[in-house]
């Protein structure tokens, strides 16, 4: 697997709704259907700090070495996020009657990365060999 585009593509994901979040969270709430509030506006972006911590953690960490002992911490904390996001997601779809095509994609793309993630995680890296 080519953690470089893996990490890449979470990174520039990641990136895009936290910027979102911290740009625009009332007409996000709004999209949502959600109430704003001075309280509920300060915790959107706050996530969307995460989200942005995230995603540079991601992309800093892009050509380091990655599977089994490498870099397990990155890893486990990829996937957690997106394995519980993905299982969180599925919930919801499955849950409202009438699923918005944003959750749709959203559990789609969670769920992508928290595969490649996971199967990152349990196998180990390939060897590259270099030429001298």
């Amino acid at each position: 697997m080519n953690t470089k585009v893996l990490l890449t593509a979470s990174a520039i994901v990641l990136g895009l709704i936290g910027l979102t979040l911290n740009f625009i969270p009332e007409e996000i709430l709004t999209f949502i259907d959600v109430e704003s509030s001075s309280t509920i506006t300060i915790l959107m972006q706050i996530l969307g700090a995460l989200y942005l911590g995230f995603a540079m953690m991601n992309w800093m960490a892009k050509d380091a070495l990655f599977g089994g002992i490498y870099n397990k911490p990155m890893t486990i904390g990829n996937f957690m996020h997106f394995g519980v996001g993905a299982l969180a997601l599925v919930k919801a779809a499955t849950s409202i009657e009438h699923t918005p095509g944003s959750i749709i994609v959203l559990t789609f793309v969670y769920s992508i990365f928290a595969l490649s993630f996971a199967y990152l995680f349990f196998n180990n890296p390939k060897s590259v060999s270099k030429n001298k």
